[in-house]
């Protein structure tokens, strides 16, 4: 039994059968994940652009027309009609504006303030959303939540996601308000 068992395995070392199977089995997954984060890191990337794009738009408004300070709900109106690419824009979008003392500068805090769509919305009012006036210096930062294309591989495994299963995205500028006429 011994010797069979031996020739068996002496066969089975020396034959090159169904090898190209188990490369075949081994390097699928790792191709697929890589494709899958590919695909999963190019529409991050787009909607990071459009975000950015929808942020500057909209904070030159608010740079250049000092009279008249749009509200939380416009500003994001306004991010949302120029960022084309993010689905549910005006859901998932939550602002932050705060004035900062250009001489003790102290920016926003590292604890971004996004929506949680798991939890009931408690308030209309934001204490992070402070307007500003003549020629002060302002930081904006913007979260978005999405859902990642493919959440269970890759990248979009990797994001840190809320209760929900929704990753945050954010953009942040800063601005000096222009003085009105």
């Amino acid at each position: 039994m011994r010797r069979q068992l031996s020739s068996f395995l002496r066969r089975f070392r020396y034959s090159e059968k169904g090898q190209v199977a188990v490369e075949f089995v081994v390097m699928t997954p790792l191709l697929f994940t890589i494709f899958m984060t590919a695909i999963e890191l190019g529409v991050y990337s787009k909607r990071q652009m459009w975000l950015d794009r929808g942020l500057d738009i909209a904070v030159r408004q608010v740079r250049l027309n000092t009279d008249s300070i749009p509200t939380h709900d416009a500003l994001k109106q306004t991010i949302c009609a120029n960022a084309g690419f993010i689905p549910d824009c005006v859901q998932s979008l939550k602002l932050e504006m705060i004035l900062v003392d250009p001489r003790a500068f102290a920016g926003l805090g590292p604890d971004v303030d996004c929506v949680d769509r798991s939890q009931p919305i408690a308030s209309q009012e934001d204490p992070n959303y402070q307007q500003g006036s003549d020629h002060d210096l302002m930081i904006m930062r913007a979260c978005i939540k999405f859902d990642p294309v493919f959440p269970t591989t890759g990248l979009g495994f990797d994001f840190p996601k809320d209760s929900a299963g929704q990753a945050a995205m954010t953009a942040m500028t800063a601005f000096v308000q222009e003085p009105g006429l």
